[in-house]
């Protein structure tokens, strides 16, 4: 029998049907002795910042979910509100994003109505995106959310850590 390949095995549902159930009769892989992988969950900063902002995210993305909006779509809106019809490259560049996830991003965005993207007038070959009037209204109406979560979270974090943090993101970033 080959073990690398999933086995079906019988089962019964709640209300006695049959179900076809696939098992995996694979040993799990251990590449790196358990040692080296609790170092690296404990000194690496690109695990630990990741990690930190997939919860940062949700935390904000529930803050904002009655508007309609996540956590990413406030911070590009945010960048668009502050560059003033920027070229897409130059917003790609700036959040750290890459241009098709930055397109797909403006594209959920554009067809609600919260942002609008067009050619450039002086060089056709370049797109710039902006902000709508839509797009402007809730903006303005997520900044005293975007507030007051932000305060409940640095009064969660001891002492100085919140500046340290931001500083010292800001040199990596």
């Amino acid at each position: 029998m080959n073990l690398s390949k999933a086995a079906t095995a019988n089962a019964t549902s709640p209300k006695g049907r049959a179900l076809k159930v696939k098992s995996s009769k694979a040993a799990p892989v251990q590449a790196v002795p358990l040692d080296i992988g609790r170092e690296v969950q404990q000194r690496c900063l690109c695990f630990q910042t990741q990690r930190a902002a997939r919860r940062l995210a949700r935390r904000f993305d529930l803050a904002f979910a009655h508007l309609g909006i996540t956590n990413q779509q406030f911070s590009l809106m945010m960048m668009l509100n502050n560059a003033g019809g920027p070229q897409i490259g130059r917003v790609a560049d700036f959040l750290a994003m890459d241009r098709t996830t930055l397109t797909a991003a403006l594209k959920a965005l554009q067809g609600r109505g919260l942002v609008a993207v067009a050619r450039d007038q002086d060089d056709l070959r370049v797109k710039r995106a902006s902000l709508t009037a839509a797009g402007g209204r809730i903006l303005k109406s997520a900044i005293p959310i975007w507030r007051a979560e932000h305060a409940r979270l640095e009064m969660e974090l001891p002492g100085s850590t919140a500046s340290d943090l931001r500083a010292a993101l800001t040199n990596v970033a």
